[in-house]
């Protein structure tokens, strides 16, 4: 359910924007989002696990909320963040 310490070091490394960057929105954004795909795909085959799935939706609402924050900084480094994450279609 939870993502590896290899993997959220490569999502780090992929979205900082310097070296030591691991809080910028962008590297939250991009860890949030790959907590909420692994949880989508837990949530497949366990269809009853509601405190996991209501974990999801505060998950995706801390997504949303720096995605707004982001938007409202700075429009393009946003359009930029959901293009590269595919978030919206």
């Amino acid at each position: 359910m939870s993502i590896t310490a290899e993997r959220k070091s490569e999502v780090i490394k992929e979205y900082a924007k310097g070296d030591k960057d691991t809080g910028s929105p962008e590297v939250q954004v991009a860890i949030l989002s790959e907590r909420i795909k692994n949880l989508t795909e837990h949530l497949q085959s366990h269809e009853k696990d509601f405190h996991s799935r209501r974990g999801l939706l505060v998950m995706v609402g801390q997504r949303r909320r720096l995605l707004d924050y982001l938007k409202k900084k700075d429009n393009a480094r946003y359009t930029e963040v959901i293009g590269r994450l595919g978030l919206r279609r």
